[in-house]
């Protein structure tokens, strides 16, 4: 006997009709809106200049994957996302939610911090300490956008977050967003990484614009040869001096400088290629794809993004500014002038910022070598920014 149900239908048809809804009802499709498509065309833009074009390949391919897989939506009763916790209702964390936890607190920038220690030669700093004003000169990117930030409307804490961009420092930024504003860790993360892929484009004429072509073309002597005592010494007093102007800056400097001191003291060369290869990979590719995927639609498409955004491309020209007018105003007083354009490389994109200063001044004089003597300033970048976060920190937690 054939059962009708009420719709008019054969009861077994009309289930099947029910389970193929319900099937839809469960697609990406059914739950895609226009904030997830857009965010899509921005994954596969990523991934595109990390191909094709090799803008920080190692960082904009993972985030740009991340943000398609944290945009193809699901069903409320599916947890997927980064934000889909027990903590909102559902039964069971989703997967990407443990591997975003090591982001929210706080722990992969310290191992990317490790890794940069063991890869880093502080040679040229150590060789010409003077360096270190260059680096410091650069953070006045962090604190005027801050001000930026603070005028816009931001909470403190807010801006102290929004503030580390101007360093071009990915780690810190996102380190300091996981402590102080974690709403907003996806947008401030996108920012600083796609402002440190976009050094080669930003800075140049900056650099064009604040120099003349007497000061592009000076040259600096060879930085003195450094000795091993120096090396194994400097990780270990620059950590306690970092540390006592600083305390927050702790987590950063400090495994930054644990992961030189593996590299320089010469007896544990295991450890060190550790620090360097496997544990700085790692690191890597978990933090970036898991910031990727934090930028879903619907809390990453709002204006405080567009604000992020505004203020960190502020932020970053004003901190190539600063190094560079900083470096002019050293060689007032210097008898062996600098060239400015290492001042540039205050910001702390390791090691892109110096690498742009030796293109650029070889554009002028294709025998002036400054990609060493531009290091000195970077890597002091990167100390001053991580220093500069802890000051926050301890303003604000």
């Amino acid at each position: 006997m054939l059962l009708i149900s009420q719709s008019g239908l054969p009861a077994s048809l009309e289930s099947l009709l029910t389970m193929f809804r319900d099937i839809l009802s469960n697609t990406g499709f059914a739950h895609m809106e226009w904030g997830n498509v857009i965010m899509l065309v921005v994954g596969v833009v990523a991934i595109y200049l990390a191909i094709a074009k090799k803008y920080e390949p190692l960082l904009l391919l993972p985030i740009g994957f991340g943000i398609i897989i944290g945009n193809i939506a699901s069903a409320p009763s599916i947890p997927i996302g980064v934000y889909d916790t027990v903590a909102n209702g559902f039964g069971m964390d989703s997967v990407f939610s443990y591997i975003y936890w090591g982001v929210r607190a706080g722990i992969f920038p310290p191992l990317i911090f490790l890794g940069i220690g063991a890869l880093t030669d502080f040679s040229t700093l150590i060789s010409s300490p003077k360096s270190v004003l260059l680096g410091g000169a650069a953070q006045v990117g962090i604190y005027a956008t801050f001000l930026g930030a603070l005028y816009l409307g931001f909470t403190p804490t807010e801006a102290a977050s929004i503030g580390i961009i101007g360093g071009a420092d990915g780690p810190t930024s996102i380190f300091i967003s996981s402590q102080l504003a974690p709403s907003l860790l996806g947008p401030i993360a996108i920012a600083a990484y796609s402002y440190m892929a976009l050094v080669p484009v930003i800075q140049p004429p900056i650099m064009k614009l604040m120099t003349t072509k007497k000061e592009r073309l000076i040259r600096m002597q060879p930085p003195r040869r450094v000795t091993k005592v120096e090396r194994i010494a400097f990780p270990v007093i620059a950590f306690i001096g970092a540390a006592l102007i600083a305390p927050g800056s702790i987590p950063l400097v400090g495994m930054l400088m644990f992961g030189n001191l593996l590299k320089e003291s010469g007896v544990t060369e295991r450890l060190a290629k550790t620090a360097a290869n496997a544990i700085l990979d790692i690191a890597t590719i978990l933090l970036g794809f898991s910031v990727g995927a934090s930028t879903q639609a619907s809390y990453f498409i709002k204006w405080e993004s567009l604000k992020i955004f505004g203020l960190g491309a502020i932020s970053f020209a004003i901190a190539t500014a600063s190094g560079l007018l900083f470096a002019k105003l050293m060689n007032l007083f210097l008898k062996r002038k600098i060239n400015p354009l290492i001042g540039a490389a205050g910001v702390s994109a390791v090691p892109d910022s110096a690498r742009v200063v030796q293109h650029f001044a070889r554009q002028y004089d294709k025998d002036n070598h400054l990609l060493m003597h531009a290091m000195a300033p970077n890597v002091a970048g990167v100390i001053g920014s991580a220093i500069a976060a802890g000051v926050f920190l301890a303003l604000f937690v």
